[in-house]
């Protein structure tokens, strides 16, 4: 490694790439457990990025194995999972437009059965519904309390320009803590655990 502050490339593999090598590869989904749920690559195994670096040792172990490919939402998380796993001296691969890529594409997505019951939510929805109920309610305490409480308004505003800008979600980092988009300690060690025995 070297002390350039640039980025190291990360590796890509887009859809038909990824469905024509899907039984070599070790797919790790780096989005919260509630996204997961709600779909996912076949064979993916959940590991939240909040979580990558406890689970190092396991994923360089797959990765010593054959080919490694994060996935997330649209390629973001996972591309930031690459770039993580990379300054330890591990390969990996992020699918070019997520699961939204391999969804729109006419891939089936996997749900657990556990789960096929509760609807759950990607981030991205999350983060809109709790930004546009904000700004609902800043403007309706605006109008209705004191115009001071538009600030709640004009927050959320700048915060969704700041994290265009940027790249990042404060609010998705925020809500990935909900209980609802944490793993439970059984299913990340039931991960963790799949790592090692590839």
């Amino acid at each position: 490694m070297t002390g350039s502050p640039a980025s190291p490339a990360i590796v890509t593999l887009d859809v038909e790439q990824t469905r024509a090598r899907l039984p070599e590869l070790t797919v790790v989904d780096v989005r919260t457990p509630g996204e997961y749920a709600s779909g996912h690559l076949p064979g993916a195994l959940n590991i939240p990025l909040d979580q990558v670096r406890r689970a190092l040792p396991e994923i360089r172990h797959a990765a010593e194995r054959g080919t490694l490919l994060m996935v997330c939402a649209s390629g973001n998380r996972s591309a930031n999972a690459c770039r993580l796993l990379a300054e330890h001296g591990v390969p990996a691969a992020t699918l070019v437009g997520g699961t939204g890529g391999w969804a729109a594409a006419g891939h089936a997505l996997e749900r657990p059965a556990a789960c096929a019951t509760r609807a759950a939510w990607s981030m991205e929805r999350q983060v809109r519904l709790t930004a546009g109920a904000l700004v609902l309610l800043g403007l309706a305490l605006g109008l209705l309390v004191h115009p001071a409480f538009l600030i709640l308004s004009a927050g959320v505003a700048g915060g969704l320009v700041f994290s265009a800008v940027t790249d990042t979600c404060g609010m998705a980092a925020v809500l990935g803590r909900l209980p609802h988009n944490r793993p439970r300690a059984a299913d990340l060690d039931t991960a963790r655990a799949a790592l090692r025995a590839r």
